[in-house]
């Protein structure tokens, strides 16, 4: 029998702690109270019991565990694979992706897949300039602008009328659609934004919809904070029985139902949140349950560049594989970072260890001696400011995730490592909890002038035959984030007008944004990106560059005449986007 890790994380909190605790590393219950049996009757030295500990939570000669998944990442395949001749790790066994679709097991959520995108203009509302810094302030004005009520309103359209026009007709009238959103307060605006749009033009006998999301959403229209069980006037607990029900049609969720919820009556799903890696394949591939009548999947994205979903699938399409190992040493520079915040002591360590790895039982009073080790490193912790506490934070979170993995799959015998493997999963525990998108609110500071949502491309996503793909070894040793680089708030939003072309009319803009896009798509210039400085780069994207103004002279006669009579503003457009296409060619390597 095996305890779960996630049963007994708060270490020694019953009168068995040293059972639990071991118990709580992934050890047969029958092996931690032989443990206990044999260090209750002798003297035992406190490192070499904590190194019995580490050896008894590696693998096990009488215990097999197997892992079933779509969407193996390098951790489960070094806990589950077997070795190959050259010491990696493959799957036991391969039901992949490309040979489910083929043999109708699943559809292939790639097909029928529209992409939109969102043009703003913004303008500062406040007579002040104030400084701020530049990463948080971009965030800050695009959450802004993914709330603000025109753009909602739009989008909101788009997928109803959508829904109505198609995916009511799947099925036999039976389907049902997903709106992925980017946060608990989209999926609450969006919710309100349905409920006001369906009124208004009278679908209420056509579209029923729920929302899901976890906790109180604290918002201008619920000021006291309202509940998902408070909107869809039931329990959470009910809303899969009451989705699969002919009575409600689409479902809005905030990171609920993306991962392992099984709806076959699912057909499309409408995304406004950033995808990427395993996340992306596990929440498109909700539609991918067959059911009788269902003969194709749809979904319209108005978040994600179209490269990049591919990106994501492609590891999974046939035989997934890493290409080497996860290094070890990777625990010590995490270890590095985390000792060199000054946040916890070395002595706090080691007098919370002699507590939590002290055989026999234990009582309230030891569980607050533990937390007496903890509690200075909190007070420290909060004292720092925003971003060290970020850094800090990220960095234990790292090691502990990636120390309880290790620890599966090679024996350790660094005590240090343990002890504060254990320090860190109770101290994460006591980590003040921080919401992120609430830190910069510019709501009041800034104006949208300008928006427009464009469809900009639709077809299948095609994945390539490659059999198989390896992927890179986890890493994890902490986060590394740019410097803090501040500036003024009228120049922030200069940079945000600049980069959506919004000095151009809406027609230019349009031509620029199709040149651009078939630039990207350019696999020879891809190439030519990713092995050639800038400098040289620039004359391959010159050629291919004026070749895409003649194939769409036809679309803008009036800007293509501009470009090529006027040397000026042909060299400057080009200057433009040599570096926007080559900054993201290398942006996509990164």
């Amino acid at each position: 029998m095996i305890i779960d890790e996630a049963h007994s994380s708060q270490g020694g909190e019953s009168s068995r702690k040293m059972v639990e605790a071991l118990a709580g590393k992934n050890i047969p219950l029958e092996e931690a109270e032989k443990i206990e049996g044999e260090f209750e009757s002798a003297e035992v030295d406190e490192d070499d019991y904590i190194r019995e500990v580490i050896k008894k939570r590696g693998p096990q000669k009488n215990i097999s565990i197997f892992a079933f998944t779509a969407t193996p990442k390098t951790k489960t395949l070094e806990v589950f694979g077997m070795k190959d001749a050259k010491g990696n790790p493959k799957p036991f066994h391969l039901y992949s992706m490309k040979q489910a679709i083929e043999e109708g097991f699943i559809l292939d959520v790639l097909k029928n897949y529209t992409s939109y995108k969102e043009y703003y203009q913004f303008s500062k509302a406040i007579e002040d300039d104030p400084e701020l810094n530049k990463r948080k302030a971009v965030k800050a004005i695009g959450r802004f602008a993914t709330l603000h009520p025109v753009s909602l309103a739009q989008k909101t359209e788009v997928i109803i009328e959508h829904f109505r026009q198609v995916t009511m007709k799947k099925i036999g009238g039976k389907a049902k659609a997903m709106v992925v959103t980017a946060s608990r307060k989209h999926a609450l605006r969006y919710y309100l934004e349905f409920k006001d749009y369906i009124k208004e033009k009278g679908y209420e006998k056509d579209i029923h919809a729920l929302v899901a999301f976890s906790g109180v959403v604290v918002d201008d229209f619920y000021p006291e904070g309202v509940t998902e069980a408070h909107l869809n006037s039931f329990g959470e607990l009910e809303l899969p029985g009451k989705f699969a029900t002919d009575e409600y049609q689409v479902l809005l969720v905030a990171d609920k139902y993306q991962y392992g919820f099984d709806q076959p009556l699912l057909h499309t799903m409408y995304v406004d949140k950033k995808l990427s890696g395993v996340r992306a394949v596990q929440t498109l591939s909700r539609l991918n349950r067959t059911h009788p009548g269902k003969e194709d999947t749809f979904v319209l994205d108005f978040a994600n560049d179209r490269q990049t979903i591919i990106d994501s699938f492609q590891p999974y399409y046939e035989l997934t594989t890493v290409t080497e190992i996860t290094d070890p040493n990777h625990l010590y520079d995490l270890k590095g970072k985390m000792d060199a915040a000054n946040v916890y002591y070395q002595s706090e360590v080691d007098a919370f260890a002699k507590v939590f790895y002290k055989p026999g039982s234990t009582s309230i009073r030891d569980q607050g001696k533990m937390y007496a080790f903890i509690d200075p490193a909190v007070d420290r912790f909060k004292a720092l400011k925003e971003e060290p506490q970020d850094e800090f934070k990220k960095s234990v979170t790292s090691y502990v995730r990636l120390y309880s993995f290790l620890s599966q799959i090679m024996p350790f015998q660094d005590v240090d490592l343990e002890k504060l493997y254990s320090f860190g999963r109770f101290l994460l525990s006591k980590l003040p909890k921080s919401d992120y998108t609430e830190r910069l609110k510019l709501d009041n500071e800034v104006a949208l002038e300008y928006y427009r949502l464009q469809k900009i491309a639709e077809g299948d996503l095609v994945l390539q035959v490659q059999g198989e793909y390896g992927l890179d070894p986890t890493t994890e040793a902490g986060i590394s984030r740019p410097k803090e680089e501040k500036d003024r708030l009228s120049n922030i939003i200069k940079v945000l007008n600049d980069k959506y072309g919004t000095d151009f009319n809406d027609a230019d803009k349009l031509f620029f944004d199709q040149i651009e896009e078939e630039l990207y798509q350019d696999e020879d210039l891809k190439k030519r990106a990713l092995n050639n400085p800038i400098d040289n780069f620039k004359y391959a994207f010159e050629e291919v560059f004026i070749n895409k103004l003649i194939e769409r002279m036809d679309t803008n006669q009036e800007i293509f005449d501009k470009i090529m009579e006027n040397t000026d503003f042909k060299n400057d457009v080009k200057e433009w986007l040599t570096r926007k296409i080559y900054q993201r060619f290398h942006e996509k390597r990164d």
